[in-house]
């Protein structure tokens, strides 16, 4: 060691420092610079964007990302760094708009600087995308590969232009330019016939290409990612010799004569072996074909049965292994049944196998002896002893026995005759009947009984002469081996009662019916069969035989009937001449009637027969049906209505050549035209309700002769006193004419000043009015008032002038020619009044042409309706006024509000209080102001906290109250419906009785040259403060359907709202006016399906609608409620309430009204209108008034909610909808709202979580629901006695015959999402319910059960092991065969082969078993449930069963509920965006009780919920 002086080592030291100074001087910090900069990007709703951001410098830059000036934080922005540390990726998934569209700035910052970079974002919905936006047409696949070998990762996508394609690994970019080209990207590859222009490939992989990547396609259009894959690199297997093995082992098999079998057989080892067949000692396999590892050998008609042994050999050895194929026969046929046991009714049977092997079953056939029909079977016998019951009485039958085993059915056995025994008979003997031989003898004969079940032994024969005795007491005749008798010693002229009975071994028969006979030689017996059948409502039609004519003596002569009213004394009588019928008419209707009839020949009447009564119907529609006038191509009838007729019930008349015509049920007269002159017509009037009874009423009438066939002709024009002359037509023929009348019809005014005549004819006319003023003698009936534009009778001749002028102020035969107004157009015609007939005929000659007045005063044109708003206008106001005014006055004198609210609803004007809540454009309070009917002012506005107490008061006594108050709705005014009875317009209705009010009616854009074209059968409808917010309408015609989409295009309408199917019952209830795919155009409008939406309950369509000749674009949704049932109304409010929430959130605010039809447009309609117009009230109102709009809406459109339980309905859905509220949520706003329900309400500190769970247990089902359950052969079948199904949702199995409640198993029917009956929640079979629950699974289709309990838990028995663990088994019909289990994390998938012993169809079902739920409470995190509901669905897509999913776990309704629920609530999630835990809960329990049965439960649902929105394209992946 050398030591230096300390000077020299400071001196030393002093230059380093000195030397490293200078190298730092020489290497100075260098600021960042951006190496990549990232880039704009348009990405797409759900998808996800990376921008990458790569600088350098010295020190290395720390790259932060921000988004408008704020760092990014969000859950799903993700910021990954480069490995060496050069840049970062900020990575946004999935992407949402419009939130996430933006700004993004990169930073880079070391100690020498800063900078920054920005790029921008843009995000758009799939709907929104452009034609040529890139799409991904191959992804990359999962792929393992071994360490160096080559991997390729597939990437196919198209756009326009060419996307371009690059790769991410782990969320950063691949880099092919710096590995010396051991990773590249191919540019033209084809796979399968798809060229691929990006695959990756990697050679010589290593472990650090393991990862995950995604290929990522990008044009001018926009950026999409595809699906990731992950690319796994494994070790290098070592070569390593193994001795053959087989892995897969061949199956016996059993097969029929003359079958098929394939025999696979599988061996492995290194080198591979080959494989071969052999069969004894002969090599089936080609020696120069011998495959390696796989051998299948196909084995065709095969006779008799062999051993084959499959050998795998390789340079390691050789092994072999044997199969054995069993050629299986069907079972040898049955033995010889024997008959052990007789009784009337059934016979057991015995027989002997007949097979040294086991039979599965046998099947019993029979048939009566005499029959040629097919063997009845009973099926499924399992031991050889079996009584057939339900048999005739001593009849024979013939009976046969075959085997059945899993092969099939065996040869029947021999055919056995057997007869059933004895048995009383039970019926009496037939046509009895009697005559006198001699004035003290008469004979009795009759035929055997036609139920006589059995042997005939003989017959007794009862008589007397006071039948008031018991038949013991009469005089009896025993009979054997005949079917008469002579009865002697009779005392002359007196009337006796005969019966006769058969009896057989067993016992006696019934007696026959009494028969009168006379002891008097010549008078004829009873009349027999004798019978009354009602014909009409006033006539009855009598049969009978006659009695037996043996000689002239007896002879017939006529009869002699007795008839009286049930409840009158008085007898009446009526005699006619020989015959077997009569009919009796001129009856009072509705009455009963008794009748008694006898014959009578010349020696004097016969015996009269038993009473036999019968009931004239009522009158169940109309009376006086008769013709009030004729006219010659015009007939107009009358009627008269019963008072408590069903209004909505339609009447028909049918006339003609099968003409018909279809009336309003409030109608009482009907015109009938297009008929022809001087023609005979017969008018039949009927109803089509069941209740009618067939009823029907006929008038016959002569159409008029064409008397007058030229119209009045203009001879000089209008001066200025108002007249015109006019040429008046010569009469043609001979007819009759009692008088002649000029009738004057001014013209209707239509908007824009033109006129118009509304008729073409004036036998189109109703004349009823100018026949009230032809038959009044009073002269104020025939001066009208002057205001209204109605024809008028201006002249009446006795023989008519050549000429006549209008308006001369003179009278003419009591009539005023009254003068022509001015500004007025006119037309007139002749009215001639003939004498012909006991009807009233009139002939009427053309209307002459239009004629005008001069407008002296001209006056703005002005619709009625207008007009009459200046007059009722400021007459409203004034009431308006005082009304307040009292209502104060009466605020101000009762201090005690609610004595003031009380009395404010006894008055007919609204309280203060009640008016400060009423809004003044409401059209229902407006109506109760301005009409209001006696049934509003009894019916007032119900308090929202009265609904519940007036519900239930309603309800009591079978519905009482409702029935009346639904009775009792009336608008209180008649309206018109003209432009629906013109001809032109009636194909455009669909039913004749339900027509479109002219005041309300929805006029569209008229179109030139086209007569009715401003018609559709739709109407106007008011809303919760707006008028005319819905359009009423009936569901669309194909003649309508380009009237229809005019209509939504005139209208504005954004929905369409649809309540009925387009088939219902088998009859069409709507026509399908949309495109089932692409586009369709109706008339001028162009409309393209851009959407379909099916829903369990509703279905949802998106329409883009054109016009030609406009450039606009609309969108148009139609909402179709599915759940509405063929019958009556939904059993539950719930389903439509959400339908009605889904529409409510789709309505633009500025959208015009919305479209609402059914089949008719008044019923279902109606209920929604008013629903959805109360649900509005309530928002606003502390009061429902149902009553007053249900009055208001009939005001508008008839027969508006056409049934007293669609009213009943609206009722209860109010009631649900006032009960339970909102509580749907948006989905990010979950957490917030989770927060609130676990925060404490009220003075007891409940959580709102606790209380919005108790609110579900508020309904309670009614034991009725519960029907099939309940009975006594069921009740064992329930694991617990207060969880069963309700009737209307349980599955139903098929009956099995002989066996009571065989069609029963404790398992609903639950609605999916998307789909109605998605699920069937069961219980945990018991193990005496196996066997229905596997038959349950067969016949529902149902390949995939989910369980959700262990098969024990805390110590109890929570379901049976329904399924076999290692072998087959067999359950009934089935046998399942166990195929795999795997063990999953958390849970147990098995897999069973399930076959159908019957006919052998097979099919695999799967079974999912979750097995982390703990035994108390819930799982503590939802994670993994939400991965198992995914999984499960995968599976059913994958397999595309159509059947349910059946969901157990012990009661089948906890966790199950769970399952099903958050099955729902997740996939709602993902496509509306919004959650609703409470009515989706809800909607549960209407299909099954306690559904998620306890608060744990619920909460864990509303948990899981929010766990999912971390992922919330979880299916997707």
């Amino acid at each position: 060691m050398m030591l230096l002086p300390a000077g020299h080592m400071t001196y030393s030291v002093r230059t380093g420092l000195l030397f490293f100074n200078i190298l730092l001087l020489t290497k100075a910090d260098s600021p960042p610079k951006f190496t990549r900069n990232p880039t704009d990007q348009i990405g797409v709703q759900g998808g996800a964007a990376s921008f990458v951001c790569q600088a350098n410098g010295d020190p290395q830059p720390r790259i932060v990302w921000s988004k408008k000036g704020k760092k990014v934080s969000n859950q799903r922005f993700e910021v990954i760094d480069f490995e060496d540390g050069s840049g970062s990726v900020l990575r946004i998934q999935p992407l949402r708009t419009p939130r996430d569209e933006a700004i993004y700035e990169c930073v880079a910052t070391n100690s020498a600087g800063e900078i920054s970079t920005s790029t921008s974002l843009t995000v758009l919905r799939e709907d929104q995308l452009p034609q040529g936006f890139p799409s991904i047409d191959m992804g990359p696949q999962l792929k393992v590969v071994e360490r160096s070998r080559t991997a390729t990762m597939l990437c196919a996508a198209s756009g326009t232009p060419d996307p371009e394609i690059t790769w991410f690994k782990d969320f950063l970019p691949v880099d092919t330019s710096n590995n010396n080209g051991r990773i590249k990207q191919l540019r033209s590859e084809s796979f399968g016939g798809t060229p691929i222009r990006g695959a990756l490939q990697i050679d010589q992989s290593e472990e650090t290409d393991q990862g995950k990547y995604e290929c990522i396609a990008t044009n001018s259009e926009g950026t999409r990612y595809s699906a990731p894959a992950n690319l796994y690199v494994r070790e290098l297997r070592e070569v390593r010799r193994v001795p053959p093995m087989f892995s897969i082992l061949p199956r016996d098999s059993d097969i029929m004569p003359g079958g098929s079998v394939n025999i696979t057989c599988v061996a492995v080892g290194s080198p591979m072996p080959y494989v071969k067949w052999m069969l004894g000692s002969e090599d089936l396999t080609p020696e120069d074909d011998m495959p390696i590892g796989r051998n299948v050998l196909e084995l065709t008609d095969v006779r008799q049965s062999a051993n084959y042994t499959c050998v795998a050999m390789s340079t390691l050895g050789v092994i072999e292994t044997v199969v054995q194929i069993t050629v299986k026969s069907l079972p040898k046929a049955a033995g010889t049944p024997l008959v052990t046991e007789r009784t009337a009714t059934s016979i057991t049977l015995t027989w002997d196998s007949g097979n040294p092997e086991a039979v599965a079953y046998y099947l019993i056939l029979y048939r009566p002896k005499s029959s040629e029909d097919p063997f009845k079977e009973i099926d499924g016998v399992a031991t050889t002893r079996y009584s057939v019951g339900g048999l005739s009485p001593y009849s024979d039958y013939q009976f046969k026995v075959l085997a059945v085993n899993n092969i099939g059915r065996g040869p029947p056995g021999q055919t056995i005759e057997a007869r059933t025994a004895e048995q009383a008979p039970s019926s009496a003997p037939r046509k009895v009947r009697g005559r006198m031989l001699s004035a003290t003898t008469a004979i009795i004969h009759w035929e055997e009984p036609e139920e006589a079940n059995g042997q005939v032994v003989g017959y007794r024969v009862y008589y007397t002469m006071d039948p008031s005795q018991h038949v013991n007491q009469w005089d009896k005749e025993i009979i054997r081996g005949a079917n008469f008798i002579t009865i002697q010693s009779l005392t002359p002229n007196r009337t006796y009662y005969i019966r006769v009975l058969a009896f057989t071994s067993v016992g006696d028969g019934p007696l026959s019916d009494d028969l009168q006979i006379i002891a008097k030689t010549g008078v004829p017996s009873q009349p027999t069969e004798f019978k009354a059948e009602a014909v009409s409502e006033t006539s009855i039609l009598l049969s009978w035989v006659p009695p037996a004519q043996t000689s002239p003596e007896n002879l017939i002569t006529g009869y002699e009937l007795i008839y009286r009213k049930s409840n009158e004394a008085e007898e009446q009588k009526a005699t006619f001449d020989p015959s077997t019928s009569y009919l009796l008419k001129d009856l009072k209707p509705f009455s009963s009637y008794t009748f008694q009839l006898a014959a009578h020949s010349k020696h004097g009447v016969g015996a009269f027969t038993s009473e036999v009564t019968a009931d004239t119907p009522q009158t169940l529609f109309a009376t006086n049906f008769r013709v009030k006038a004729a006219m010659k191509s015009a007939v107009l009838l009358s009627w008269e209505t019963r008072e408590k007729l069903n209004k909505a019930q339609p009447f028909t008349i049918l006339y003609g050549n099968s003409q018909s015509v279809e009336l309003d049920g409030r109608l009482n007269k009907k015109l009938i035209s297009n008929l022809r002159p001087e023609t005979q017509y017969s008018f039949l009037l009927t109803s089509r309700g069941p209740s009618a009874g067939g009823l029907q009423h006929r008038v016959s009438a002569v159409t008029a002769p064409d008397l007058l066939r030229t119209k009045p002709i203009l001879v000089s024009r209008t001066d200025t006193q108002g007249t015109v002359t006019v040429k008046l037509p010569t009469p043609q023929g001979t007819t009759k004419v009692r008088g002649f009348y000029i009738v004057v019809a001014p013209l209707k005014r239509q908007r824009g000043g033109k006129f118009q005549n509304p008729w073409s004819s004036p036998d189109d006319m109703d004349l009823e009015e100018l026949l009230k003023e032809i038959n009044s003698t009073s002269k104020g009936l025939r001066i009208r008032r002057q205001a209204e534009p109605r024809p008028y009778i201006t002249a009446h001749f006795q023989k008519l002038p050549s000429e006549f002028t209008l308006g001369d102020g003179h009278t003419y035969g009591h009539f005023l020619n009254r003068a022509l107004l001015s500004g007025h157009e006119y037309t007139c015609f002749v009215l001639a009044l003939l004498e012909l007939s006991e009807n009233t005929v009139y002939a009427t000659s053309p209307y002459s042409d239009p004629v005008a007045t001069s407008d002296l005063d001209p006056q703005p044109i002005v619709d009625e309706e207008e007009g009459l708003l200046w007059v009722v206008g400021p007459v409203m106001a004034v009431i308006f006024i005082v009304c307040i005014v009292i209502a104060i006055l009466l605020f101000k004198s009762k201090p005690d509000r609610k004595r003031a609210e009380v009395e404010g609803r006894k008055c007919s004007f609204p309280s203060s209080k009640a008016m400060s809540s009423h809004h003044p454009t409401d059209p229902v309070e407006l109506r109760r102001i301005n009409f209001q009917t006696p049934g509003m002012a009894s019916h007032p506005p119900i308090p929202v906290s009265e609904l519940a107490d007036q519900l239930e008061r309603l309800k009591a006594n079978d519905n009482l109250r409702f029935s009346q108050e639904y009775e009792s709705i009336d608008p209180g005014q008649q309206f018109t419906w003209e432009h629906s009875n013109l001809e032109v317009n009636k194909p455009k209705n669909r039913y004749a009785n339900v027509i479109a009010y002219d005041h309300s009616r929805v006029l569209l854009s008229s179109i030139d040259g086209m007569p009715g074209s401003d018609y559709i059968n739709s109407n106007y409808i008011d809303g919760y403060r707006r008028q005319n917010a819905y359009i009423a309408t009936q569901g669309p015609l194909p003649e309508t359907f380009c009237d229809f989409w005019r209509m939504v295009w005139e209208q504005h309408t954004a929905n369409v709202v649809m309540m009925t199917k387009l088939e219902e019952k088998s009859r069409v209830k709507c026509d399908q006016y949309w495109p089932s795919r692409g586009t369709e155009t109706y008339g001028l409008i162009q409309v393209t399906l851009v959407d379909t939406l099916e829903l369990a309950t509703y279905c949802v369509r998106t329409f883009a609608m054109f016009k030609n000749g406009c450039s606009e674009k609309r969108e148009v949704r139609q909402f179709q409620f599915t759940a509405w049932p063929d019958h009556g109304v939904p059993e539950h409010p719930t389903p439509f309430l959400a339908f009605l929430r889904r529409i409510k959130a789709c309505n633009p605010p500025d959208a015009g009204p919305m479209i609402v039809h059914c089949s008719a447009g008044v019923g279902r309609t109606g209920c929604f209108i008013v629903i959805d117009a109360m649900v509005e009230r309530i928002k606003q109102e502390k009061t429902v008034d149902i009553y007053g709009h249900v009055t208001l809406m009939r005001s508008q459109r008839n027969y508006m909610v056409q049934t007293e339980d669609q009213y009943v309905f609206i009722h209860d859905a109010i009631q649900e909808a006032v009960t339970f509220g909102t509580t749907e949520v948006p989905a990010r706003n979950l957490f917030a709202y989770i927060q609130r329900l676990t925060q404490s309400e009220g003075s007891d500190n409940v959580p709102a979580m606790e209380l919005e769970f108790k609110r579900l247990a508020g309904a309670k089902a009614h034991t009725s629901r519960f029907v099939s359950a309940n009975l006594p052969c069921n009740k064992f079948k329930n694991r617990l006695v207060n969880i069963m199904p309700f009737e209307s949702t349980r599955v139903c199995l098929q009956p099995i015959r002989g066996v009571e409640g065989s069609d029963y198993i404790n398992a609903s029917f639950i609605d999916g999402y998307r789909q109605q009956r998605a699920y069937m929640a069961t219980q945990g079979p018991l193990a005496e319910t196996t066997e229905d629950y596997w038959r349950m699974l067969w016949e529902h289709n149902s390949t995939i059960v989910v369980m959700l309990t262990k098969l024990r838990e805390m110590g109890r028995e929570k379901c049976h092991q329904y399924w076999p663990a290692e072998r087959s088994a067999r359950y009934q019909y089935f046998v399942v065969d166990p195929m795999a289990e795997y063990n999953m994390p958390q849970y147990i998938l098995r897999e069973f082969k399930v076959t159908d012993a019957r006919d052998g169809q097979s099919r695999t079902v799967r079974q999912f078993q979750f097995t982390d739920w703990p035994e108390q409470g819930v799982p503590k995190s939802g994670e993994g449930f939400i991965d198992f509901i995914g999984q499960v669905h995968k599976t059913k897509e994958q397999f595309g069963q159509d059947g349910p999913i059946t969901v157990h776990c012990s009661a089948g309704v906890g966790r199950t509920g769970v399952f099903i629920t958050l099955s729902i609530v997740l996939e709602r999630m993902r496509y509306e965006g919004v959650v609703d835990i409470f009515q989706t809960v809800k909607m549960l329990r209407t299909q099954r009780p306690a559904m998620v049965q306890t608060e744990d439960q619920y909460q864990f649902c509303y948990r899981a919920a929010l766990e999912y929105l971390g992922s919330f394209d979880h299916y997707a992946t």
